[in-house]
């Protein structure tokens, strides 16, 4: 179980598909069960239409950042490298929130662990936060 204390990363993740192409949690949460998971890894889910979906509770741990599930919390928008007003807007919702209940996390993409080579969410999360001014 994660502690509220111990929250130090708050990930933005994407799933690498098709930006034409709409999938929901529930689409993650199969994919995921696939991989022999326990159902999907991020906490919360953004849909091409901007619409909020519930992963993970917050509460339980996560399957999103190798090495890093037991200190963050993993948000992933749905597409791969153009992503709608609407989800950028619920990305902005969903960060503040989560910095309202863990002010001392960081935030940041997938991209910015030293252990992978990913490249998701694709964009640069850290200047988005500082144009947004989170």
């Amino acid at each position: 179980m994660l502690e509220v204390e111990n929250i130090r990363y708050l990930v933005v993740h994407c799933t690498d598909t098709p930006d034409n192409q709409s999938l929901y949690a529930c689409d993650i949460h199969h994919m995921h069960l696939g991989f022999g998971w326990n159902g999907i890894g991020y906490h919360r889910v953004i849909c091409r239409d901007g619409c909020i979906q519930h992963g993970r509770p917050d509460y339980w741990e996560g399957a999103h950042v190798k090495g890093f599930n037991d200190v963050s919390l993993g948000v992933c928008l749905i597409g791969r490298d153009v992503f709608t007003d609407a989800q950028f807007e619920a990305l902005e919702m969903v960060l503040r929130s989560w910095k309202e209940a863990y002010p001392e996390a960081e935030i940041c993409g997938h991209r910015d662990f030293d252990y992978t080579d990913k490249t998701c969410p694709n964009f640069d999360v850290a200047q988005w936060c500082q144009k947004v001014g989170l």
